[in-house]
């Protein structure tokens, strides 16, 4: 569905694939029922089996398709595009305003917070503008 389990920000210093670390800790301790994460080409390697042995879960990684030339929808690879497309209709969250890295990540999940419970009153009590 595209909505968020877990958010952790990092600094910039820190390499994506030891970011997705922390946030695999996080997310273990929240959900053990994972079984199957879905991750792009920049997570392969050693995550793999790291992710595997540490908890348990599946990662399987969504590679471009081969000839592929300019932009192509891939498989589940989509849902993670339209989240982000999601967060940066906030304009909070369209520059980096935050000086501490947990302040983005609270202004990530409010603006989550905020989303569902836009859709979920849209379906029950009709807006007035």
């Amino acid at each position: 569905m595209g909505l968020l389990l877990a958010v952790v920000v990092h600094s910039a210093a820190i390499q994506d694939r030891e970011g997705a670390k922390l946030l695999f800790f996080k997310a273990a301790a929240l959900f053990p029922t994972i079984a199957l994460v879905w991750a792009d080409g920049g997570y392969a390697g050693q995550l793999i089996e790291w992710l595997h042995r540490w908890c348990g879960w599946v990662l399987e990684i969504v590679r471009k398709l081969e000839g592929q030339a300019g932009f192509q929808v891939l498989p589940r690879r989509w849902v993670v595009e339209r989240t982000f497309a999601w967060l940066g209709h906030s304009r909070r969250l369209s520059k980096d305003y935050e000086e501490l890295v947990e302040n983005s990540e609270a202004m990530i999940q409010v603006t989550m917070i905020r989303l569902m419970l836009q859709r979920l009153c849209r379906k029950t009590i009709p807006q007035k503008r």
